[in-house]
C-alpha cells in the first residue's frame, strides 16, 4: 500500500476512533439523564413508557437525520434500540 494512502486511512480511522468514543461518552450522558427519569416516574407511579413522547421524538430525529444527510430509517432503528433500553431501565426502576 502506498505511503500517502496508508497515512490518509490512519488520519481517518483515527478520527472515526475519536466519533466513537465521543459517542459512547453522549449515549452515557444520555442514560444518566433517563435514569433520573426513570427515578422520578418510579416515585410518582407513572408507567415506564410515554408512547406520544416517543413517537415525537422518532419524529424529530428522522428530520434531524435528513438535514445531517443520514438515513433517517437507520435513525429510527438507533433511537428505537435506545428507547427500548430506557424502557428496560425505567421498569427495572419502578420494581426497586
Amino acid at each position: 500500500m502506498d505511503e500517502s494512502v496508508r497515512a490518509e486511512l490512519t488520519a481517518l480511522r483515527d478520527s472515526i476512533d475519536n466519533i466513537d468514543a465521543a459517542v459512547v461518552h453522549m449515549l452515557a450522558e444520555r442514560f444518566k439523564c433517563t435514569q433520573r427519569v426513570g427515578r422520578l416516574k418510579a416515585d410518582h407511579d407513572l408507567p415506564p413508557a410515554d408512547p406520544a413522547r416517543e413517537a415525537r421524538q422518532i419524529a424529530r430525529l428522522r428530520e434531524l437525520a435528513v438535514s445531517a444527510k443520514l438515513d433517517p430509517a437507520f435513525a429510527e432503528k438507533l433511537l428505537n434500540f435506545v428507547i427500548a433500553e430506557v424502557i428496560r431501565h425505567h421498569e427495572t426502576i419502578a420494581r426497586t
